[in-house]
């Protein structure tokens, strides 16, 4: 008997992939096609005085040349419409479009963008979200420059803070982060293709949100619009907004010309207007009884939105929930807050506003256990969430297993905690000193009470027996398309190579929403295995008509149908190919909607998440205590993932997102100087590499989930939340210093602040 699930089978994009023969965004072609390109602000916040294409315009080789004027509609945003398609009056950020071209080369292209003459008017600009809150508004249309503003509320912070013995008032900081995904982003219009107004294929995360962007911005209905996805090199949440808005201008300049668009950016023109990760300022007091129990967190979270609203309303949502951490806590008052500035506008990114509340939260326990005298291991001990344990939230963990106290335990096994954080807490002499640190958190699966939360998928038995699949989400690297296939093989007892995976189409796939908030497996899976289960059951009421027997008495196995007593009835793809000719249907949609929950944003409580994934990581570094470098050797991953569907996979996972929280936590930081990007390539932003990978000791927990597709939930973003944390905390126990601003640079781990006792409150 062969089984396709918990089993560590080949992705199914390997081969086209490794032999390069995947088409990504870049690489297609289309007869006719031009090429199109932006002209990006000089300023990051100015008034458009004038704009003169003429010299443009009349160059050979060019076919268009068009700004705001040009545009149907202007606005664009998944949340909140603010976002320009090109700047019509107003400069926002550094990489506001002002005008774009389409021509016959790229070289044309850009001697265009040269000619055209741009007059502005400089505004000061509003750089740090703190200051707006008072500054005049920055959008005309708005009355403030708050974007959004939640609250959760648990108990009562004074009474709690009056019952402890010491209280510890910290301040916290995280940095903007580019995503850093090796393929920039590329899209090719194609006007009046197949039926459709347009047909935009390309490097697009979000299928159904480019769609609804393309669709607005040309006042066109949904279903005259078609985006297909091709192989994309890498997202990490980079490649949706700022996608659509390139998908926008290409299909405005595919209709204008009546030719294919290609638009491609290079690395300075995807820094420079691609959102990135938001930088937080947090404020965290908290109280807690003299042998380390909680009793009360007031936090206070800021987060720079940037020149457009984006995803803020939503990504300090999770923030509000999770801020905490994965603790116990009576007396809970959090407020987080999002603010626009003329800063480059910030949106999703994986962790998706976990990882800054996590760097502060976890770094804040470590504080609080030199305070109190407790080891890392002791404070948390005494404070984690457990089976029937109530959140911050005031949501009551009682539908699946909380595995906090699983995952520590077996991450400090693995590289052996407690030994070395003895060894390391004694004097060190030397140049290098070493020290272990560790990071524990909990992460509410899929979008929660942030949406609608809802995925569907298609599946087809064919007469011969092989199947074909397709889904409303999308593989962004993600390994999507394997996961799929084998949950589909499972259920019907088939063999990988039997199923086939079809490109998302927005025509043909059923809206699932975005591929995003580690959703994939957990929401898609179960579409995925209904739609199965569906035609499974079809094919199973044919064959038992056939045999005289009840569809309960049959099992899909091996390729074939047998009894419950093992006695081999058909093969798999004769069943098929009788039940074809019988006019037995077999393509079904399969359709799942997340278990109910809720949120009362006035009260700031509820039950945000149906279920919850648990992680702990822990890190041992070396520090040069001369040059302030720091080396990560050793790192332990330790995830509940409810059940791995494809082991090996989820190992690789865990492996990319540690480098990818080492890079956030040591290396990281797109600096901003008055709005202007200074680092606009690799050359100067830096990311960690081969060289700097630890050694990385991979652990999959598994307690199956009861709502999750043969028990799985979520890995993509938990691996990157706890790097940074875990890393800072070993950092600290190597110098004797704590470091309260990411990234942990050479200056930072030099100066840092001293570790000493603080005086409490009692």
């Amino acid at each position: 008997m062969f089984s396709t699930v918990n089993k560590p089978v080949e992705r199914i994009d390997a081969y086209e992939k490794v032999t390069g023969r995947a088409k990504y965004g870049a690489d297609l072609q289309f007869a006719g096609m031009l090429y199109g390109k932006v002209l990006r602000a000089r300023y990051p916040s100015a008034k458009i005085k004038k704009i003169n294409v003429e010299r443009a315009r009349s160059l050979p080789g060019v076919w268009a040349v068009m700004t705001a004027e040009d545009v149907p509609c202007n606005e664009i945003g998944v949340i909140i419409q603010d976002q320009q398609i090109l700047a019509k009056e107003r400069v926002y950020y550094i990489g506001d479009g002002i005008a774009m071209v389409a021509a016959e080369s790229i070289e044309i292209a850009a001697r265009a963008l040269e000619a055209i003459e741009v007059e502005y008017e400089e505004i000061p600009g509003v750089f740090c979200p703190i200051e707006a809150k008072n500054e005049s508004p920055i959008h005309p249309d708005r009355r403030d420059n708050e974007i959004i503003h939640h609250k959760l509320r648990k108990g009562d912070v004074n009474k709690g803070f009056a019952d402890s013995d010491v209280i510890l008032n910290r301040e916290y900081d995280t940095q903007f982060v580019e995503h850093g995904y090796l393929e920039p982003e590329a899209v090719v219009a194609v006007p009046h293709e197949n039926g459709s107004l347009v047909t935009v294929y390309g490097s697009v995360q979000n299928i159904f949100a480019t769609r609804d962007a393309v669709a607005r911005c040309l006042k066109a209905g949904l279903s005259e619009i078609r985006i297909v996805q091709n192989h994309i090199g890498g997202s990490f949440g980079g490649k949706d907004e700022v996608v659509s808005s390139m998908a926008c201008r290409a299909a405005i300049l595919a209709l204008k010309t009546n030719r294919p668009v290609k638009m491609v950016n290079t690395r300075e023109e995807s820094i420079v207007e691609s959102y990135k990760r938001h930088p937080y300022k947090m404020k965290y007091k908290i109280g807690a009884t003299k042998d380390g129990r909680l009793l009360a967190m007031e936090i206070e979270v800021v987060a720079d939105g940037g020149a457009y609203a984006c995803q803020t309303p939503f990504v300090p949502w999770r923030s509000v929930v999770q801020a905490t951490g994965p603790y116990e806590v009576p007396h809970v008052k959090t407020d987080t807050y999002g603010y626009y500035t003329n800063n480059v506008y910030t949106g999703a990114m994986r962790g998706y506003g976990s990882p800054q509340v996590i760097f502060a939260n976890e770094s804040l326990m470590d504080e609080l256990a030199q305070e109190l005298g407790l080891s890392p291991l002791e404070i948390r001990m005494k404070n984690i969430l457990r089976n029937g344990s109530v959140t911050a939230s005031g949501q009551k963990l009682d539908r699946h297993e909380v595995s906090l106290a699983e995952v520590i335990e077996k991450a400090a096994k693995a590289i052996d905690f407690e030994e070395k954080y003895k060894r390391y807490s004694k004097p060190q002499s030397g140049d290098t000193r070493r020290g272990i640190g560790m990071a524990i958190s909990y992460r509410g699966c899929s979008l929660g009470a942030e949406a609608v939360d809802a995925a569907g998928a298609v599946l087809s038995i064919q007469k011969d027996g092989s199947v074909y699949l397709y889904s409303g989400l999308a593989e962004n690297g993600q390994g999507l398309k394997t996961v799929f296939c084998q949950i589909a093989a499972e259920e019907l007892g088939v063999g990988m190579k039997h199923v086939t995976f079809l490109e998302a189409n927005t025509l043909i796939s059923p809206d699932s929403g975005s591929t995003v908030a580690s959703r994939s497996t957990l929401v898609g899976g179960n579409a995925v295995l209904n739609a199965a289960r569906r035609a499974k059951d079809a094919l199973s009421k044919f064959v038992a008509d056939q045999f005289g027997l009840s569809s309960s008495d049959l099992v899909f196995e091996d390729d074939y149908l047998f009894t419950l007593d093992g006695k081999k009835l058909i093969s798999f793809a004769e069943a098929a190919n009788k039940a074809f000719w019988a006019g037995v249907q077999l393509s079904h949609v399969g359709w799942y909607v997340a278990p109910s929950i809720h949120w009362d944003e006035e009260a700031g409580k509820g039950n945000p998440y149906f279920t919850y994934v648990y992680a702990c990581q822990m890190a041992e570094v070396e520090v040069d205590m001369g040059t302030g470098e720091v080396t990560v050797l050793n790192m332990a991953a330790a995830h509940d993932v409810g059940r791995a569907i494809n082991p090996e996979m989820l190992k690789g996972q865990i492996y990319g997102g540690v480098m990818m929280g080492l890079g956030y936590g040591i290396l990281e930081e797109v600096e901003i100087d008055e709005g202007y990007i200074l680092n606009l390539n690799f050359d100067n932003y830096l990311m960690p590499t081969s060289k700097d990978m630890p050694t990385i000791i991979p652990i999959i927990v598994e307690n199956p989930d009861p709502d999750g597709p043969y028990g799985a939930k979520s890995i993509g973003e938990p691996t990157l939340e706890l790097g940074a944390a875990a890393i800072a905390n070993a950092i600290a126990q190597a110098t004797g210093k704590r470091i309260r601003s990411l990234p942990l640079n050479l200056e930072r781990v030099l100066l840092g602040y001293p570790l000493k006792k603080g005086r409490g409150k009692k």
